[in-house]
């Protein structure tokens, strides 16, 4: 099985921005252990600060793989154009945010994605990426 990750704008800053939000790790730590925890799955990843970038990495990770796990960053809450590439596709999505989304700023309680996803997973730390990855195994 192949899934991909695609993380947005702002996430290449893990580790080193508002650590009291998205604590001290950097992503690529995780997805080392992430590829250790799920030997079986082939896992190819992506970051982008450009939301072009992320709509191409949908639209040929769609044809690619079962399954993909997002993170779109701000893009949530601003993209009817990265909405659609998703609803486009034939992989399960599953989105995930690793602060609480709800919790914080009223513009960003709102997620384009959602609608289009399988399943959402919100404010559960680097953990959602897990939990997305499970859902997209359960899915397939």
């Amino acid at each position: 099985m192949k899934i991909a990750i695609i993380n947005g704008p702002n996430l290449n800053m893990l580790g080193k921005r508002e650590p009291q939000i998205y604590g001290t790790r950097t992503f690529d730590d995780y997805l080392d252990e992430l590829r250790h925890r799920y030997d079986n799955i082939r896992f190819v990843y992506f970051q982008s600060n450009h939301e072009g970038d992320l709509i191409d990495k949908v639209q040929e990770y769609g044809e690619d793989c079962e399954g993909i796990v997002i993170n779109a960053g701000g893009y949530t809450h601003t993209s009817i154009a990265l909405r659609d590439a998703i609803a486009a596709t034939n992989a399960k999505v599953v989105e995930v945010h690793i602060s609480d989304i709800y919790a914080r700023e009223e513009f960003r309680h709102h997620s384009f994605l959602k609608d289009v996803c399988q399943a959402s997973y919100v404010g559960y730390g680097l953990k959602g990426y897990d939990m997305a990855i499970d859902k997209i195994i359960s899915l397939t």
